[in-house]
């Protein structure tokens, strides 16, 4: 099945990483979440789909409260959609984040989106007063809480983690009827099921190795939905849409490229590392990831053809580009708009020639 060039969309998300500029100034937390605004809304200037905003607890990460970001871009912006990237459902309350989100939605007239995830970082598990031992479990729980109260009427509900709820209603509603709603995805057959169960869209989590590697994920994406429309509900959509999120950075050629995103690249896996007991990353690990892997590093065309090639193989609706974390605001500002001007018209082209 051929992908549709015009109607692919392509967003950006960030995780207001905190990244020494130019100058090797390391700026302060609440100095990144003012330039995150300001890149929300220079991808609203240039006409880009989605900008998606993460939610982290970490002095290396500076926001941990997505939602108040994205409502002060939507009294900034005016076309492209506000989303979590991603919200940790696991550990927050889903009523909250549905009455933030839907707030944000009336704010910006219907733009509001959320990605629910696990997250792959946990310091919000005990910040908040949760146990990991219950990783798996907040999640499946708040997550079919989460799924009816996207239905926008009285919620009965019962689970282990919370005191059930009794023909509960939760406000404001959306002026759609339903607020837009993702599932980050980062390769389990059992959550891609998961997705196609609650009837909420996958957006894939694909942050290295070849994305051909996800294809046998899609299949399984499609073939449950079959199922579901089968053994469930006839009058479900055909076919819900897939998202993919990358990391990479648009410079003006492919050596440049990669020479100012490595020295940033190599701290931020370096610092994971030793969290998680990975080996320190190597420039050659490195360049061969930004050829043939997933860092959509180099210049505009190099990045199209890549990611024209991803798209194609994963059949995918939406692609977005994880653009910070290894350089400075004024460099991904930069990018933001090669990535705008440059390689989003690339990619159409590319997709349309097949």
């Amino acid at each position: 099945m051929a992908v549709d060039p015009a109607a692919v969309k392509f967003g950006l998300n960030t995780f207001g990483t905190v990244v020494p500029d130019e100058q090797g100034k390391e700026p302060g937390g609440a100095e990144v979440i003012r330039q995150v605004v300001e890149e929300g809304v220079l991808a609203d200037e240039l006409g880009l789909d989605a900008f998606d905003v993460g939610e982290h607890h970490r002095p290396d990460m500076a926001v941990s409260a997505p939602d108040i970001v994205l409502a002060a871009l939507a009294g900034r912006t005016s076309k492209v959609k506000l989303g979590s990237a991603v919200t940790v459902l696991s550990s927050d309350d889903p009523v909250r984040v549905f009455e933030r989100f839907s707030t944000i939605d009336a704010i910006s007239r219907g733009r509001a989106e959320v990605i629910l995830g696990r997250g792959s970082f946990t310091e919000s598990f005990p910040l908040f007063g949760f146990d990991l031992a219950d990783y798996d479990m907040l999640f499946s729980e708040k997550l079919d809480l989460f799924a009816e109260l996207i239905k926008e009427r009285p919620v009965t509900w019962s689970g282990s983690h919370r005191r059930p709820l009794e023909g509960a209603d939760v406000f404001p509603k959306t002026e759609s009827g339903r607020l837009g709603a993702w599932i980050g995805v980062g390769g389990s057959p059992e959550s891609v099921v998961r997705t196609v169960n609650y009837q909420i869209p996958m957006m894939l989590a694909i942050i290295g190795g070849d994305s051909e590697r996800f294809v046998p994920y899609v299949d399984l994406y499609e073939r449950a939905q079959a199922a579901y429309r089968e053994q469930v509900d006839a009058s479900a959509p055909e076919r819900l849409p897939l998202g993919v999120h990358s990391p990479g950075f648009v410079g003006e050629d492919d050596e440049s490229a990669r020479e100012a995103y490595w020295p940033g690249y190599a701290r931020m896996r370096e610092r994971i590392g030793r969290q998680r007991g990975w080996p320190p990353p190597t420039r050659e690990e490195f360049d061969e990831e930004t050829r043939t892997g997933s860092q959509y590093v180099g210049s505009p065309e190099t990045v199209a053809r890549r990611i024209a090639r991803t798209i194609s193989l994963l059949q995918a609706d939406r692609f977005d580009l994880k653009y910070d974390g290894a350089v400075g605001h004024d460099q991904l500002m930069g990018s933001i708009e090669r990535y705008a001007t440059q390689v989003v018209p690339r990619v159409r082209e590319l997709l349309a020639e097949g």
